[in-house]
Protein backbone atom coordinates (compact mmCIF):
# COMPACT_ATOMS: atom_id res chain seq x y z
CA UNK A 1 0.00 0.00 0.00
CA UNK A 2 2.71 2.28 0.64
CA UNK A 3 4.87 1.90 -2.51
CA UNK A 4 1.24 2.49 -4.25
CA UNK A 5 1.34 6.14 -2.68
CA UNK A 6 5.08 6.69 -3.31
CA UNK A 7 3.67 5.77 -7.10
CA UNK A 8 1.08 8.14 -6.86
CA UNK A 9 1.52 11.57 -5.25
CA UNK A 10 4.45 12.06 -8.28
CA UNK A 11 1.80 11.25 -10.97
CA UNK A 12 -0.53 13.58 -9.26
CA UNK A 13 2.00 16.35 -9.02
CA UNK A 14 2.68 16.02 -12.40
CA UNK A 15 -1.61 15.79 -13.73
CA UNK A 16 -1.86 19.14 -12.05
CA UNK A 17 1.41 20.74 -13.44
CA UNK A 18 0.13 19.29 -16.74
CA UNK A 19 -3.28 20.76 -15.99
CA UNK A 20 -2.35 24.23 -15.04
CA UNK A 21 -2.12 25.30 -18.55
CA UNK A 22 -5.45 24.87 -19.07
CA UNK A 23 -6.58 25.92 -16.45
CA UNK A 24 -5.12 29.15 -16.19
CA UNK A 25 -6.28 29.81 -19.63
CA UNK A 26 -10.07 29.12 -19.41
CA UNK A 27 -9.70 31.36 -16.11
CA UNK A 28 -8.11 33.89 -18.21
CA UNK A 29 -10.57 34.07 -20.56
CA UNK A 30 -13.38 35.07 -17.97
CA UNK A 31 -11.51 37.33 -16.92
CA UNK A 32 -11.80 41.83 -16.79
CA UNK A 33 -8.52 43.53 -17.45
CA UNK A 34 -7.97 44.79 -13.86
CA UNK A 35 -8.03 41.13 -12.89
CA UNK A 36 -5.54 40.37 -15.45
CA UNK A 37 -3.09 43.38 -14.91
CA UNK A 38 -3.41 44.04 -11.20
CA UNK A 39 -1.61 40.88 -10.22
CA UNK A 40 -2.49 37.15 -10.24
CA UNK A 41 -5.79 36.02 -9.37
CA UNK A 42 -6.78 32.15 -9.53
CA UNK A 43 -10.53 31.51 -7.88
CA UNK A 44 -13.25 32.98 -10.08
CA UNK A 45 -15.82 34.43 -7.67
CA UNK A 46 -13.27 34.57 -4.89
CA UNK A 47 -10.08 36.45 -6.54
CA UNK A 48 -12.30 38.46 -9.28
CA UNK A 49 -15.45 38.08 -10.70
CA UNK A 50 -15.74 36.16 -13.87
CA UNK A 51 -16.66 38.21 -17.14
CA UNK A 52 -17.59 37.09 -20.81
CA UNK A 53 -16.32 40.40 -22.12
CA UNK A 54 -13.30 38.46 -23.61
CA UNK A 55 -14.96 36.03 -25.25
CA UNK A 56 -17.98 38.55 -26.38
CA UNK A 57 -15.06 40.08 -28.57
CA UNK A 58 -13.74 36.86 -29.72
CA UNK A 59 -17.11 35.97 -31.07
CA UNK A 60 -18.45 38.93 -31.39
CA UNK A 61 -15.31 39.67 -34.77
CA UNK A 62 -14.13 42.73 -32.86
CA UNK A 63 -10.68 41.32 -32.59
CA UNK A 64 -10.69 39.56 -36.16
CA UNK A 65 -13.16 36.51 -37.24
CA UNK A 66 -12.29 33.46 -35.37
CA UNK A 67 -15.29 31.78 -37.56
CA UNK A 68 -13.61 31.01 -40.67
CA UNK A 69 -10.62 30.30 -39.10
CA UNK A 70 -11.94 27.53 -36.66
CA UNK A 71 -13.76 26.58 -39.79
CA UNK A 72 -10.66 26.53 -41.77
CA UNK A 73 -8.73 24.76 -38.92
CA UNK A 74 -11.48 22.29 -38.72
CA UNK A 75 -11.40 21.14 -42.52
CA UNK A 76 -8.18 21.08 -42.93
CA UNK A 77 -7.09 18.85 -39.88
CA UNK A 78 -9.79 16.85 -40.04
CA UNK A 79 -8.79 15.94 -43.99
CA UNK A 80 -5.26 15.64 -43.42
CA UNK A 81 -5.69 13.55 -40.71
CA UNK A 82 -8.10 11.44 -42.58
CA UNK A 83 -5.99 11.22 -45.20
CA UNK A 84 -2.72 10.38 -43.36
CA UNK A 85 -4.07 7.54 -41.12
CA UNK A 86 -5.15 5.57 -43.95
CA UNK A 87 -2.21 5.96 -46.02
CA UNK A 88 -0.09 5.50 -43.06
CA UNK A 89 -2.27 1.99 -41.61
CA UNK A 90 -1.70 1.33 -45.65
CA UNK A 91 1.63 0.99 -45.29
CA UNK A 92 2.76 -0.24 -42.13
CA UNK A 93 0.80 -3.16 -42.12
CA UNK A 94 2.59 -3.60 -45.35
CA UNK A 95 6.13 -3.14 -43.81
CA UNK A 96 4.68 -5.62 -40.96
CA UNK A 97 3.33 -8.84 -42.91
CA UNK A 98 5.08 -8.64 -46.16
CA UNK A 99 9.21 -8.62 -46.44
CA UNK A 100 10.82 -5.79 -48.64
CA UNK A 101 14.14 -5.82 -50.05
CA UNK A 102 15.35 -2.41 -52.15
CA UNK A 103 19.13 -2.13 -53.54
CA UNK A 104 20.12 1.30 -52.13
CA UNK A 105 21.58 1.59 -56.39
CA UNK A 106 17.70 1.41 -56.91
CA UNK A 107 17.62 4.61 -54.49
CA UNK A 108 20.81 6.47 -56.12
CA UNK A 109 19.08 5.46 -59.40
CA UNK A 110 16.53 7.15 -58.78
CA UNK A 111 18.34 10.59 -57.53
CA UNK A 112 20.19 10.63 -60.47
CA UNK A 113 17.86 9.66 -63.39
CA UNK A 114 15.37 12.07 -61.58
CA UNK A 115 18.13 14.91 -62.07
CA UNK A 116 19.62 13.81 -65.47
CA UNK A 117 15.90 13.96 -66.85
CA UNK A 118 14.63 16.84 -65.14
CA UNK A 119 17.74 19.09 -66.87
CA UNK A 120 17.46 17.10 -70.35
CA UNK A 121 13.94 18.34 -70.83
CA UNK A 122 15.02 21.85 -69.54
CA UNK A 123 17.05 21.77 -72.87
CA UNK A 124 14.32 20.96 -74.73
CA UNK A 125 12.48 24.00 -73.32
CA UNK A 126 10.11 22.24 -71.78
CA UNK A 127 8.00 23.92 -68.17
CA UNK A 128 8.92 23.38 -64.47
CA UNK A 129 6.05 22.17 -63.91
CA UNK A 130 6.20 19.31 -66.40
CA UNK A 131 10.03 18.15 -66.30
CA UNK A 132 8.91 17.63 -62.30
CA UNK A 133 5.93 15.69 -63.15
CA UNK A 134 8.24 13.41 -66.19
CA UNK A 135 11.14 13.57 -63.94
CA UNK A 136 9.31 11.73 -60.83
CA UNK A 137 7.59 9.32 -63.18
CA UNK A 138 10.79 8.23 -65.08
CA UNK A 139 13.15 8.02 -61.98
CA UNK A 140 10.12 5.88 -60.39
CA UNK A 141 10.24 3.36 -63.36
CA UNK A 142 14.27 3.28 -63.70
CA UNK A 143 14.63 2.40 -59.80
CA UNK A 144 12.09 0.00 -60.14
CA UNK A 145 13.63 -1.58 -62.86
CA UNK A 146 17.35 -1.47 -61.31
CA UNK A 147 15.83 -2.82 -57.92
CA UNK A 148 14.37 -5.93 -60.07
CA UNK A 149 18.03 -6.61 -61.49
CA UNK A 150 20.52 -9.23 -59.58
CA UNK A 151 22.99 -6.27 -58.04
CA UNK A 152 25.35 -7.44 -54.97
CA UNK A 153 25.10 -4.00 -53.05
CA UNK A 154 23.59 -3.30 -49.57
CA UNK A 155 20.01 -4.00 -49.40
CA UNK A 156 17.57 -2.24 -47.24
CA UNK A 157 14.91 -4.10 -45.48
CA UNK A 158 11.75 -3.21 -43.46
CA UNK A 159 13.34 -1.97 -40.65
CA UNK A 160 15.36 0.41 -42.70
CA UNK A 161 11.70 1.42 -44.71
CA UNK A 162 10.52 2.13 -41.18
CA UNK A 163 13.50 4.17 -39.96
CA UNK A 164 13.56 6.39 -43.18
CA UNK A 165 9.78 7.11 -42.54
CA UNK A 166 10.59 8.52 -39.18
CA UNK A 167 13.82 10.04 -40.74
CA UNK A 168 11.43 12.43 -42.34
CA UNK A 169 10.20 13.87 -38.79
CA UNK A 170 14.27 14.95 -38.18
CA UNK A 171 14.91 18.11 -40.62
CA UNK A 172 13.80 21.44 -39.09
CA UNK A 173 10.25 22.08 -40.34
CA UNK A 174 11.50 25.14 -41.62
CA UNK A 175 13.39 23.74 -44.50
CA UNK A 176 10.45 21.31 -45.39
CA UNK A 177 8.05 24.61 -45.20
CA UNK A 178 10.37 26.79 -46.99
CA UNK A 179 10.73 23.68 -49.81
CA UNK A 180 6.94 23.47 -49.97
CA UNK A 181 6.80 27.55 -50.24
CA UNK A 182 9.18 27.29 -53.44
CA UNK A 183 7.30 24.59 -54.69
CA UNK A 184 3.59 26.13 -54.47
CA UNK A 185 4.76 29.59 -55.81
CA UNK A 186 6.43 27.43 -58.99
CA UNK A 187 2.94 25.70 -59.39
CA UNK A 188 1.02 28.95 -58.85
CA UNK A 189 3.28 30.54 -62.07
CA UNK A 190 1.93 27.71 -63.82
CA UNK A 191 -1.64 27.87 -63.01
CA UNK A 192 -1.90 25.42 -60.48
CA UNK A 193 -3.29 27.48 -57.33
CA UNK A 194 -1.41 26.15 -53.99
CA UNK A 195 -0.89 28.31 -52.08
CA UNK A 196 -3.45 29.62 -49.82
CA UNK A 197 -5.65 26.82 -50.50
CA UNK A 198 -7.76 23.89 -49.13
CA UNK A 199 -5.53 20.98 -51.04
CA UNK A 200 -2.72 22.89 -50.63
CA UNK A 201 -2.82 22.55 -46.86
CA UNK A 202 -4.20 19.48 -46.73
CA UNK A 203 -1.28 17.91 -48.98
CA UNK A 204 1.31 19.66 -46.50
CA UNK A 205 0.05 17.95 -43.22
CA UNK A 206 -0.74 14.78 -44.88
CA UNK A 207 3.25 14.91 -45.53
CA UNK A 208 3.81 16.22 -42.22
CA UNK A 209 2.34 13.76 -39.83
CA UNK A 210 2.52 10.65 -42.59
CA UNK A 211 5.38 9.56 -40.76
CA UNK A 212 4.02 9.49 -37.33
CA UNK A 213 0.69 7.64 -38.14
CA UNK A 214 3.19 4.82 -40.13
CA UNK A 215 5.66 4.71 -37.07
CA UNK A 216 2.44 4.46 -34.39
CA UNK A 217 0.72 2.25 -36.40
CA UNK A 218 3.35 -0.18 -37.16
CA UNK A 219 3.91 -0.80 -33.43
CA UNK A 220 -0.09 -1.96 -33.37
CA UNK A 221 -0.54 -4.16 -36.61
CA UNK A 222 2.77 -6.04 -34.82
CA UNK A 223 1.20 -7.05 -31.73
CA UNK A 224 -2.30 -8.38 -33.84
CA UNK A 225 -2.31 -12.24 -33.95
CA UNK A 226 -1.36 -13.36 -37.17
CA UNK A 227 -2.92 -16.56 -37.18
CA UNK A 228 -6.67 -15.23 -38.29
CA UNK A 229 -5.19 -13.77 -41.18
CA UNK A 230 -3.46 -17.04 -42.15
CA UNK A 231 -7.16 -19.03 -41.68
CA UNK A 232 -8.86 -16.25 -43.84
CA UNK A 233 -5.98 -16.63 -46.62
CA UNK A 234 -6.51 -20.53 -46.39
CA UNK A 235 -10.12 -19.61 -47.01
CA UNK A 236 -8.60 -17.84 -49.90
CA UNK A 237 -9.71 -14.50 -48.71
CA UNK A 238 -7.97 -11.65 -50.91
CA UNK A 239 -5.61 -9.64 -48.73
CA UNK A 240 -7.63 -6.43 -49.29
CA UNK A 241 -10.70 -7.72 -47.99
CA UNK A 242 -8.55 -8.90 -44.84
CA UNK A 243 -7.14 -5.52 -44.53
CA UNK A 244 -10.52 -3.51 -44.70
CA UNK A 245 -12.73 -6.56 -42.51
CA UNK A 246 -10.40 -7.96 -39.73
CA UNK A 247 -6.95 -6.21 -39.41
CA UNK A 248 -8.62 -2.71 -39.12
CA UNK A 249 -11.14 -3.53 -36.81
CA UNK A 250 -8.86 -5.46 -34.82
CA UNK A 251 -6.75 -2.35 -34.59
CA UNK A 252 -9.55 -0.21 -34.23
CA UNK A 253 -8.22 1.16 -30.35
CA UNK A 254 -4.58 1.43 -32.13
CA UNK A 255 -6.30 3.45 -35.50
CA UNK A 256 -8.06 6.08 -33.29
CA UNK A 257 -4.98 6.30 -30.99
CA UNK A 258 -2.89 7.43 -33.79
CA UNK A 259 -5.71 9.65 -35.78
CA UNK A 260 -5.87 11.62 -32.18
CA UNK A 261 -2.37 12.23 -31.98
CA UNK A 262 -2.07 12.96 -35.62
CA UNK A 263 -4.64 15.42 -35.52
CA UNK A 264 -3.32 16.99 -32.82
CA UNK A 265 -0.19 17.78 -34.21
CA UNK A 266 -2.20 19.08 -37.71
CA UNK A 267 -4.35 21.00 -35.22
CA UNK A 268 -1.58 22.96 -33.20
CA UNK A 269 0.71 23.31 -36.14
CA UNK A 270 1.93 26.71 -36.54
CA UNK A 271 4.85 27.26 -39.20
CA UNK A 272 3.26 25.68 -42.32
CA UNK A 273 -0.16 27.63 -41.72
CA UNK A 274 2.18 30.88 -41.37
CA UNK A 275 3.97 30.72 -44.76
CA UNK A 276 1.51 28.81 -46.86
CA UNK A 277 -1.58 30.82 -46.39
CA UNK A 278 -2.14 34.38 -46.46
CA UNK A 279 -5.82 35.20 -45.88
CA UNK A 280 -8.80 32.87 -47.11
CA UNK A 281 -7.31 29.40 -45.14
CA UNK A 282 -5.42 30.84 -42.37
CA UNK A 283 -5.73 28.32 -39.21
CA UNK A 284 -6.78 28.85 -35.60
CA UNK A 285 -2.83 29.12 -34.66
CA UNK A 286 -2.55 31.80 -36.90
CA UNK A 287 -5.60 33.50 -35.71
CA UNK A 288 -4.41 33.23 -32.01
CA UNK A 289 -0.88 35.09 -32.93
CA UNK A 290 -2.10 37.69 -34.26
CA UNK A 291 -4.42 39.06 -31.32
CA UNK A 292 -1.71 41.09 -29.81
CA UNK A 293 -3.09 44.89 -31.04
CA UNK A 294 -1.53 47.92 -30.47
CA UNK A 295 -2.87 48.33 -26.82
CA UNK A 296 -0.63 45.77 -25.90
CA UNK A 297 -1.25 41.92 -25.38
CA UNK A 298 -4.31 41.84 -23.96
CA UNK A 299 -4.25 38.24 -22.35
CA UNK A 300 -8.05 38.04 -21.58
CA UNK A 301 -8.73 37.48 -25.71
CA UNK A 302 -5.83 36.19 -26.65
CA UNK A 303 -7.35 33.23 -24.03
CA UNK A 304 -10.99 33.44 -25.06
CA UNK A 305 -9.74 32.59 -28.75
CA UNK A 306 -7.24 29.68 -27.32
CA UNK A 307 -10.40 28.35 -25.14
CA UNK A 308 -12.54 28.64 -28.52
CA UNK A 309 -9.40 26.46 -30.41
CA UNK A 310 -9.30 24.29 -27.76
CA UNK A 311 -13.36 22.87 -27.40
CA UNK A 312 -13.22 21.37 -30.71
CA UNK A 313 -10.40 19.13 -29.78
CA UNK A 314 -11.95 18.08 -26.62
CA UNK A 315 -15.08 17.55 -28.50
CA UNK A 316 -13.50 15.38 -31.09
CA UNK A 317 -11.17 13.21 -28.58
CA UNK A 318 -14.01 12.57 -26.23
CA UNK A 319 -16.23 11.37 -28.93
CA UNK A 320 -13.10 8.80 -30.16
CA UNK A 321 -12.55 7.78 -27.02
CA UNK A 322 -15.82 6.47 -26.15
CA UNK A 323 -14.72 4.77 -29.42
CA UNK A 324 -11.46 3.62 -28.80
CA UNK A 325 -13.03 1.95 -25.51
CA UNK A 326 -15.64 0.02 -26.68
CA UNK A 327 -13.48 -1.38 -29.51
CA UNK A 328 -10.96 -2.55 -26.61
CA UNK A 329 -13.85 -3.92 -24.86
CA UNK A 330 -15.40 -5.83 -28.13
CA UNK A 331 -11.82 -7.34 -28.64
CA UNK A 332 -11.58 -8.49 -24.95
CA UNK A 333 -15.13 -10.41 -25.63
CA UNK A 334 -13.59 -12.12 -28.64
Amino acid sequence: MRLRWVAFVPCLIWFLLTLFPIYWTVVTAFKTPPAVFNGPTYLPWIDFTPSLDGLREVLGGERGDVVRPLVNSTLIALTATTIATLLGAMAAYALVRFTFRVHLTAGIGFALVGIAVFVGLDLLGLGETPRMGIAFIVALLASILVNRLPLRDKILGNNDIAFWFVSQRMFPPIVSAFALYLLYARLGRDGIAMLDTFWGMVLAYTAFVLPITVWLLRDFFQSLPVEVEEAALVDDVPRWRIFLGIVLPMARPGVIATFLIALGFVWNEFLFALILTSSRWQTMPIMIAGQNSVRGTEWWSISGAALVAILPMVVVTVFLARLMRSGLALGGRK
